[in-house]
């Protein structure tokens, strides 16, 4: 081996230490603080799929394939998603769809209450969206698991950790389609408004 790799190899960043220490500090001096807002986050997810769960399910599938053929005017569309979710019904499966329909809903709504302020900032100011640029990159690249590991960590089980991570992952689609949005409008309309 070549002194180089050798001397690259024998001294390590100590990363792995760094970041079980960095934790470690997190869990015990704000541990109270991670949970108290894990636990608003579930108790309002939990009353979301709650009040849908009150709902008959066949009424609650109608309305969605109506909303559906409001935002479409596509009649295929609208039946399309109403026999899917009475086939969800009849497999059994309508409490764990009303679940992971909450949890994306609630995800895609903060995550365009945090990524289009962002995009429209970095699109005024180009600096600021250069120095976003690396970050929202490595937040899309990285795997999902990257995120959630470090969040179960601090928050703990529970749909809270669910919806964080994908707060994380979508926010960067959020900055980047707003920021285009902004950038894509011509002068003459900006000067005229």
């Amino acid at each position: 081996m070549d002194p180089i790799s050798k001397f690259l190899t024998d001294y390590r960043i100590p990363i792995g230490p760094w970041g079980k220490a960095f934790f470690g500090f997190l869990t015990d001096n704000f541990d109270t603080i991670f949970r108290a807002f894990s636990n608003g986050l579930n108790f309002i997810l939990d009353g979301a799929v709650s009040i849908l769960l009150m709902v008959p399910p066949v009424l609650l599938a109608l309305v969605i394939a109506i909303v559906a053929w409001l935002l479409q005017r596509s009649r295929p569309l609208a039946i399309g998603v109403f026999l899917g979710l009475i086939f969800i019904i009849n497999q059994n499966l309508w409490k764990q769809t009303v679940q992971t329909l909450v949890l994306v809903v609630a995800a895609a709504a903060m995550a365009m209450a945090i990524g289009v302020p962002l995009g429209i900032w970095a699109a005024h100011k180009p600096k600021v969206y250069r120095v976003m640029l690396p970050v929202l990159d490595l937040m899309q690249t990285l795997p999902t698991f990257v995120y959630l590991i470090p969040v179960l960590t601090l928050f703990g089980l529970g749909n809270a950790p669910g919806l964080i991570v994908t707060i994380i992952f979508v926010i960067p689609t959020a900055v980047r389609l707003t920021h285009l949005g902004v950038v894509s409008v011509p002068k003459a309309i900006i000067e005229a408004g």
